[in-house]
Order: C-alpha cells, then structure tokens, then sequence
C-alpha cells in the first residue's frame, strides 16, 4: 500500500521540477520595422544570438522583422502594455512624446559618428528616464549613416524643391521638407518602392544605407550626399518582462546589448562605405550639395531648430547644452 503511493508522489515530484526548470526559460518575441537587409535587423539577430548562447538557452529572443509582427507606430505601445517583450523603432517617431527624441533629426547639431554617439550619450539619461516612466528600459541605440537627398534628377537648385513630394519617415524631416518648400509623404521603408512605382513619391530623404537595401537606383537617379544628420533607432524591452528574469539573465542580458550597441555602429560605418560603393556602382550619381542648395539646407536646418527651441523644456535643453560643451571642449 505503501509503495502504491510512494510511487506516483515521486513522479509527480519529479515532473514538478522538471516543468519549473522548464519555467525558468523565457522565450521573448521582438518587432522590428526593418526588413532583414537592413544592418540593424541584423545586428538585432546577433543581439538575440548571443543572449541565447550567454543564458545556455534560459532565454530566446525571436526577432520579427519588416513589421511583421506589428507596424512600426504600435511598436513601442506593444512592449508596454506587454504583448511583446523588445522593439526597435526610429528613435524620431517618438517626437510627439517629447522633443528630446528629435533631437538628433536637428541639422548641425551632430555631423559625424563621434558627435553622434556623443550626443546619444548626453541624452540617454533623459531618455532612460522617459521610458522608465512608461515601464520600459533601453537596451542600445545605433545610428543610422547621414542622411542625404535622393531625387530622379541632379539636385543643383532649391527651387526644385518646390511641390516636390518627398519621403519623409518623422515628424521632424516633415518639417524639414516644409521648410524647404516640399510636400512631405510619411512613407515607411518597406513601403518606399510602392511609393514611387504609384507616384506617392517623387524623392527622399534618408541614408546611403536606406537606398542601397531598397535598390534605390530602381526610381531614382542621383544621390545628393547632404551630411544632414545622423538619426538613431532605440531597442528597448519591458520592464516587466526583464524583472521577471534572474540576476544572472539579467546581467547577460545588458551585457549583450552593450555589445549591440558598440557592434552596430561599427557596421553603421562600414555599411555607409559599402552602401554608397554599393549606389555608384548601380549607376546612381553621388555629389556633394551645390552652395545654392547648402544655403538652402541650412536655412531649413535653422528654421527647425528654432521650432525645436520653442518646445523644448529646460531638461531637454539643458541636455543639447551638456552635449555641446563636451563636442566643443
């Protein structure tokens, strides 16, 4: 009698354990605009890699990438009510939340790689902060190369500006291109042959990397490499879903993204080089803005930034201000 209950105790036993070492794994899922051509979907994959070789497995990240799991604006709202556990977005399209997140769409203000990372540096504190408020936390953030012009004839005079309908991807290069006398279309990557091919589009502003994954030579002709500015994308996953993880997993995990971050822009370098070999060779012609339309550019550049200055609270300020004196010093 004794065994006959003995026996089955200790099965139960055993597969009690066996399902809360089970347990202890966590299977996160991430969404991405990007599609799987883009370094950044990339670098997110070996992200995911190498958290799942850190953790000997404990924890997998599934990346979903081109928007197919969610689209690029429910992005961010799905990682923080918790329907997924890590998103990337172009850091940008968050502007309506706070204008710290268009600070590096502000022409002149970082022009290089270096000021770029500085900048971020400078500006993370507050940002962290904002996304802690809504139950988030920063992973990494990468660059994007400089933005340039993309148009289907050379750019040598501002008027050509006028009407023309212009991709732009945030609320901030819509202003831009406002300013300079365009008519700006909110077209996400994915989308950008079909908004050529239909006419939606006539140009775009975005980066060598951008056109070159897209085959931009499909629908345009020249590449106006105006150095405009070098935008970021934040990853960023759930508080919740990270408390939920051991020390141990956690620390893997930060670990890995460090490693992401330092990684991604190595490759935002060398996919800028690779990118703009990448146009000319497929008979895009790359140049250097004229000095008609440089003076145009800039005085767009200072009317946004104005604009900026006007919404901007002292935090946000006080961040560009920290940024600048370490760029200058």
């Amino acid at each position: 009698m004794h065994k006959r209950i003995t026996t089955p105790l200790l099965l139960v036993t055993a597969c009690s354990l066996a399902a809360a070492a089970t347990a202890q794994a966590a299977e996160w899922t991430m969404a991405t605009p990007y599609g799987d051509a883009s370094f950044h979907t990339q670098n997110n994959k070996q992200f995911a890699e190498d958290v799942a070789e850190a953790t000997n497995g404990d924890l997998t990240i599934t990346v979903h990438s081109g928007g197919s799991l969610v689209s690029h604006g429910e992005i961010k709202p799905s990682v923080r009510r918790g329907t997924i556990d890590v998103g990337e977005v172009f850091l940008s399209i968050l502007s309506n939340d706070d204008p710290i997140f268009e600070v590096d769409t502000l022409p002149g203000v970082a022009g290089s790689y270096e000021n770029a990372y500085a900048l971020w540096e400078a500006t993370k504190p507050m940002i962290t902060e904002l996304f802690a408020y809504e139950g988030m936390v920063p992973l990494y953030a990468v660059a994007w190369p400089a933005q340039g012009i993309y148009t289907s004839e050379p750019l040598t005079d501002p008027d050509q500006f006028d009407g023309l309908r212009v991709r732009a991807p945030n609320i901030n290069t819509q202003r831009f291109v406002d300013n300079l006398g365009g008519s700006p279309t909110e077209t996400e990557e994915s989308d950008i042959p079909t908004a050529f091919s239909t006419g939606r589009v006539d140009a775009m502003i975005t980066s060598s990397s951008t056109g070159n994954s897209m085959a931009a030579w499909d629908y345009v002709t020249d590449y106006t490499d105006a150095n405009l500015w070098l935008p970021k994308n934040i990853v960023f996953m759930s508080q919740r879903s990270f408390d939920r993880l051991d020390e141990s997993t956690q620390d893997a995990l930060m670990e890995a993204a460090a490693r992401a971050e330092e990684r991604g822009w190595e490759m935002s370098r060398e996919d800028n080089e690779a990118s703009l070999e990448a146009l000319k060779e497929n008979g895009i012609s790359v140049s250097q803005p004229n000095e008609a339309v440089s003076a145009a550019l800039q005085a767009a550049g200072d009317k946004l930034f104005a604009d900026w200055e006007s919404r901007a609270d002292d935090d946000a300020k006080q961040a560009l201000e920290s940024y600048r004196e370490q760029r200058d010093n």
